[in-house]
């Protein structure tokens, strides 16, 4: 069946990379490097040929090898849902983000038609003790793997509330401002949430009973609205008073949250070990995978960075089992080999080290 993969990928004046070419051959590559050698760069080149900012929400002019100055490209051949495809993303020095799909100027919602990209990263270890906006951050990703089009709805919503927000500041109460902005929310915003709902319900079915790693019950919190455009909209129109005392908009689905239950405890991800919020994450991204080849016949491309640090050796094997059962090109970070042991030649290795601030490549 064989999931999505990238066949080669090419960064050029990209964070630590001046030159780098990597060739894949689908299996679980792990990327082995002392800490500072540019490990993490390949992940987030990678996570850049999906729509978005990357697993590090970079700006694109931070993104440049520094002192160059030259702006930087990521190129790469692509195994698509359907074709094989030459993606390249880039930007100038001073100038926004581009991409390019076989030779064609391309948006970056048509990068999320080609291939579904999941990461993982350190960051997220926090991500149920910290605020909202991360998990809803963490959710839309998710939401994104099983609708393209989920980015486009929540950037119709944001513009329509940042100008909604803009006449509350201004203290605007003609109801005549409001009603096309709130419009626009209300139909966008009903999209974002019935997806968010429709992910949630996908990644809960794909949850494996005989996984090394703890299920976790999804649910969808928070004074968002209703799914219905139409009540959405009341809300709003009922809310502008209240919004605009308050200075902004309080009611819709930029207010919701995600809260997760560890499933075989019944306890709130939040009051969960350090550990156990660890292994939660791990198995969301599984199910995520799972659902995703189930629908699509493909497992996406799973970025982990420094996965396998803090898991014992049974859950590290148990990981890689996992990944080659889904047949999911996994790009995995670390700084020992030996963290990848139980991996075998069921994957391979490749080595980074740095010189005088440039990463190389052997292996």
């Amino acid at each position: 069946m064989g999931g999505l993969a990238i066949e080669t990928l090419t960064l050029a004046h990209f964070r630590s990379h001046r030159a780098t070419r990597l060739a894949f051959d689908g299996r679980p590559v792990a990327i082995v490097g002392p800490n500072g050698a540019g490990k993490t760069n390949i992940l987030e080149a990678v996570s850049l040929l999906s729509p978005g900012r990357g697993l590090r929400r970079a700006a694109a002019e931070d993104l440049a090898r520094k002192p160059d100055g030259l702006g930087w490209k990521i190129a790469a051949t692509v195994h698509g849902l359907s074709a094989a495809h030459d993606v390249e993303t880039w930007a100038e020095p001073g100038e926004p983000r581009q991409v390019r799909i076989d030779g064609k100027a391309a948006t970056q919602a048509s990068l999320g038609r080609i291939l579904r990209v999941l990461w993982l990263v350190p960051a997220m270890d926090r991500l149920w003790i910290e605020a909202a906006e991360g998990r809803r951050r963490f959710l839309d990703r998710m939401t994104l793997s099983f609708f393209p089009d989920h980015a486009e709805q929540t950037l119709i919503y944001d513009k329509a509330m940042r100008d909604r927000n803009r006449l509350i500041k201004d203290q605007v109460t003609d109801a005549h401002w409001y009603a096309a902005l709130e419009s626009q929310m209300a139909e966008a915003g009903g999209h974002v949430t019935r997806n968010r709902r429709a992910a949630i319900a996908r990644i809960a079915a794909a949850a494996d009973p005989a996984s090394a790693f703890p299920s976790a019950d999804l649910t969808l919190t928070g004074p968002e609205g209703t799914d219905e455009p139409q009540d959405l909209a009341l809300a709003l129109a009922e809310g502008r008073r209240r919004d605009i005392a308050a200075g902004r908009t309080l009611v819709g689905p930029h207010r919701a949250d995600l809260s997760a239950r560890y499933a075989a405890k019944d306890i709130p991800a939040d009051q969960c070990s350090t550990g156990e919020q660890k292994a939660l994450l791990i198995s969301l991204i599984l199910a995520n995978a799972r659902a995703l080849r189930q629908d699509l016949g493909r497992a996406p491309i799973l970025l982990l960075d420094e996965v396998a640090a803090h898991l014992d050796e049974h859950r590290r094997a148990a990981l890689y089992d996992e990944l080659c059962a889904l047949d999911a090109q996994a790009l995995m970070t670390g700084t020992e080999a030996d963290l990848f042991i139980a991996l075998g030649d069921r994957g391979r290795t490749v080595k980074i080290t740095e010189r005088d601030g440039t990463s190389q490549v052997a292996g």
